[in-house]
């Protein structure tokens, strides 16, 4: 093991157990440099949460955050303060670690460091001594997935995300054009930090999953499935967007059409939707492509964010036909009526939605045309093949 060249892998999430958008693009740049390198590790650990692990590193720094109350008015202050100060949300959150990450990595001589996130890219001008080259995955443009979120709501939550957009956009522009590579989820985010930051190197690394076979498919009755972690904002925003506007539609036409909810922190969607008793929730855990198997469409009604969505990923590896706005597919590359059916109104894809229900052959072509480009695009080994391509 000591034979091969060090790296360095710095995230503000664990990479395990690779559940959710981002541990599973971050466990497979893990996978993939611990099988060229000896790799050390730097995480950060929430308050009170477990500690995060990454199998096969050779050192590993566990970087306790400071407690943050959850509740509303903390949150309200904390925001507040950020907004005046001009410090974007998480990048805010994760400061102030440089003296652990220095003394870490201090003596150390790493071929490549990758850090995941805009959030802790922040510490990249700190590893310059020890690292030969410095990459900054990008899993969103923080600036458009801000600006994004804001467009999605009003009032004051949108005028703070606005100004959060122009603080983040700031951090790109300076900080980006310093480091070696850049990697971005899609073209379309690959040229967004070409305009934010002219100066920088990009390359794209598409969001891609560990190869899975196709599960079996055990459906009773009609049913469509979202899934993602009901944290994040932009899921919030999309399953608030669905109920609202499509799934009433949906409804009085079909009557016991069940939409299922996967994945974690169920219990954080609006209220409204988890009441409606038409709606189920299931908590996913690393079989969720098999979970996802069990409903008759997958849909991604993204209105919000930036990056590529794992969700759709995951729907095509289950064999399952998609149903998404163009947001939710975009920098996939799939042909519209093919590999996915695209609206962005909501009358239109409750359309969509019914044309999948109402016929069964349609809904296996689709669901066999999004396994066949998952497949072929967006396996680990698909993948990898760029890194190795960029010399990573």
């Amino acid at each position: 093991m000591e034979d091969k060249p060090r790296a360095l892998f710095i995230s503000p999430e664990s990479p395990y157990p690779p559940i959710g958008g981002g541990p599973l693009r971050s466990a497979s740049l893990v996978e993939y440099l611990r099988k060229r390198y000896c790799l050390d590790v730097i995480l950060f650990r929430q308050p009170g949460g477990r500690a995060p692990s990454c199998p096969g590193a050779v050192r590993t720094l566990i970087l306790d955050l400071p407690y943050h109350s959850r509740i509303l008015p903390a949150r309200f202050c904390r925001n507040a303060a950020r907004f005046i100060l001009g410090r974007p949300p998480l990048i805010d959150r994760f400061r102030g670690f440089a003296e652990g990450i220095g003394t870490f990595v201090r003596g150390q001589t790493y071929e490549v460091a990758v850090i995941e996130h805009l959030w802790v890219a922040p510490y990249a001008p700190l590893l310059r001594a020890t690292c030969r080259r410095i990459v900054v995955d990008l899993h969103n443009i923080e600036s458009e997935w801000h600006r994004r979120c804001a467009e999605a709501e009003g009032g004051l939550f949108a005028v703070a995300m606005r100004r959060f957009a122009r603080f983040a956009e700031r951090v790109e522009a300076d900080l980006l054009p310093q480091v070696d590579l850049t990697l971005t989820a899609s073209e379309a985010d690959a040229k967004r930090v070409g305009e934010i930051a002219p100066g920088a190197r990009v390359a794209v690394y598409p969001n891609v999953l560990p190869f899975t076979p196709i599960p079996p498919q055990v459906e009773s009755g009609p049913s469509i499935v979202f899934s993602g972690n009901f944290e994040y904002l932009p899921n919030v925003q999309a399953i608030r967007w669905f109920h609202e506007r499509i799934w009433p539609q949906l409804r009085r036409i079909y009557p016991g059409l069940r939409w299922r909810l996967v994945g974690s922190h169920v219990e954080a969607a609006p209220r409204r939707v988890l009441s409606d008793p038409g709606v189920e929730t299931v908590a996913a855990g690393a079989d969720a492509i098999s979970i996802l198997a069990r409903s008759s469409i997958g849909i991604a009604p993204i209105v919000s964010g930036s990056g590529t969505r794992l969700k759709i990923l995951e729907m095509w590896a289950a064999a399952l036909p998609v149903v998404s706005t163009h947001l939710g597919a975009e920098g996939l590359g799939a042909r519209p009526g093919v590999e996915v059916l695209l609206a962005d109104d909501p009358d239109q894809f409750a359309r969509c939605v019914i044309e999948l229900l109402e016929e069964a052959g349609r809904q296996r072509e689709i669901g066999a045309a999004g396994r066949r480009l998952y497949e072929r695009e967006f396996t680990w080994q698909a993948g990898w093949k760029r890194l190795e391509s960029l010399g990573i």
